[in-house]
């Protein structure tokens, strides 16, 4: 276990395998002890099973949590050792024809008293332990469903990583990468239009110079992100939150989300009352980011792109 101690809970899911695999061989040893030939694997849908209840192949999965063809292959292996058989036919396809052989069932009364041995021996265990397992795996697996590992690293990794960005306003020396971060995403997934290339071309002049912002997101000193801030012509909006491109190479670490919050609050502090975009529903990373800034659906408003059938506001 020095290894374990040396690295900590990075090899959590290593330390676990190590114990499932000591289980898993102390469960073939019982089963020998009681004179079972039985593969400890098959325990969970051979139990299923022997409950003596209709119930399909997706159900048992379902049940005890393994894939469906994980059950298949398993039921075939206890088919071939003489353990179960194919019951009678029917014609709902959906229903598991596959029943205790005369071997199954003397398996299942034989493995009564096993049961109930394990469960006085678990229960010892537990009790002379400071901490109890059971519980705590209920209790690990409720939070996993919740929650699961990866996206919690995937959390950690973006916090981390944001914490490397940096907001800057737009100088000159951007106006290359705010227009080629542009026609990134547009080329990606819509085609460029006129009313992309007056701003994207001109920015000072279309967008700073009439009252905006454009906000540059640097990541080690590199511009991989911008979003823009102009000046509304649509009565009833101060500004219209445009332009947000973020490098490919750079998503996953929370860019988009830290300009929206930063666009936002240029917006509040201009003397913004309601900002509005444009957007389309395929871009649903983008769409989940504005409705987590707070942004709602509006209808009825005119737009010049073609790609536009979403537009939302953004009440200060």
């Amino acid at each position: 276990m020095e290894f374990f101690d040396k690295v900590g809970k990075v090899a959590l899911g290593s330390r676990l395998r190590l114990m499932t695999a000591s289980f898993t061989e102390d469960a073939s040893k019982i089963y020998e002890l009681y004179g079972v030939d039985f593969n400890p694997k098959w325990f969970p849908v051979f139990y299923t099973i022997a409950e003596d209840r209709e119930i399909t192949i997706t159900e048992i999965a379902n049940e005890i949590g393994h894939s469906q063809p994980s059950v298949s292959k398993i039921i075939q292996e206890m088919i071939g050792a003489g353990i179960l058989e194919e019951g009678i036919k029917t014609e709902d396809k959906r229903k598991n024809n596959v029943v205790l052989t005369k071997k199954g069932i003397e398996i299942s009364e034989k493995i009564k008293q096993q049961l109930l041995d394990i469960d006085v021996a678990v229960e010892g265990l537990i009790s002379e332990a400071k901490h109890n397992l059971w519980a705590a795996v209920e209790e690990w697996e409720f939070l996993l469903q919740q929650k699961s590992l990866f996206k919690r690293v995937s959390d950690q990794k973006k916090l981390r990583e944001s914490k490397n960005v940096e907001i800057v306003a737009y100088d000159s020396k951007y106006k290359k990468a705010f227009k080629d971060l542009n026609v990134e995403w547009i080329s990606t997934y819509f085609e460029m239009e006129e009313s992309d290339y007056k701003a994207l071309d001109n920015p000072e002049e279309y967008i700073i110079n009439k009252g905006g912002e454009i906000l540059v997101a640097l990541y080690d000193n590199e511009p991989v992100g911008v979003c823009a801030l102009i000046k509304s012509n649509v009565a009833d909006y101060d500004f219209e939150m445009a332009k947000m491109a973020v490098s490919p190479k750079a998503q996953g670490k929370s860019i988009g989300w830290l300009l929206g919050k930063a666009i936002a609050e240029k917006a509040k502090e201009l003397g913004a009352k309601k900002i509005y975009l444009e957007s389309n529903t395929i871009l649903k990373p983008a769409i989940n980011l504005y409705y987590k800034l707070g942004f709602e659906k509006v209808f009825g408003l005119e737009t010049p792109y073609k790609r536009c059938n979403i537009q939302m506001e953004l009440v200060f």
